[in-house]
């Protein structure tokens, strides 16, 4: 199974978050950080606020943070809100798959996409960032560019 970029990038955000020792970073700093388009980091950004794990504000002062809901969140639960719950191959649409009424494959990758959530839903945020991943992270945000 591949992950979209956005659901790369999502979890990079929040651990980034996570580990942060600078007080409320910007979207652009922490693009800038990992490497990546401000314009994706942007975006990602605005979802994971709607879902309460991030905290934006705006302005002087303003700056991201992780919320006590994102610090808690399940990483299995992300995933799928990135990822939504469409099925891994298409069966239908312009040339339907003539087993389509009869085919065991859609049900066994069905299967195993939700044991792959399944392995996810019991690590957090906190658990992804805890030692050594977390100050790794510290410094490789601050190696300079």
């Amino acid at each position: 199974m591949r992950l979209l970029r956005s659901t790369d990038l999502a979890l990079r955000v929040l651990m980034r978050l996570a580990v942060t020792t600078r007080p409320n970073p910007t979207t652009r700093e922490v693009a800038a950080d990992m490497g990546v388009p401000y314009t994706h980091t942007a975006k990602v950004v605005a979802e994971l606020q709607h879902m309460g794990l991030v905290d934006a504000r705006r302005g002087r002062g303003g700056g991201l943070g992780l919320s006590e809901r994102g610090r808690g969140a399940s990483v299995g639960r992300v995933v799928r809100a990135f990822e939504g719950d469409g099925e891994i191959v298409e069966c239908e649409g312009e040339t339907p798959c003539p087993l389509n009424s009869e085919c065991r494959l859609r049900g066994a990758l069905r299967r195993a996409q939700e044991a792959f959530y399944a392995s996810l839903d019991p690590i957090t945020v906190a658990d992804m960032v805890a030692t050594p991943t977390g100050p790794l992270l510290l410094e490789i945000s601050r190696a300079p560019s």
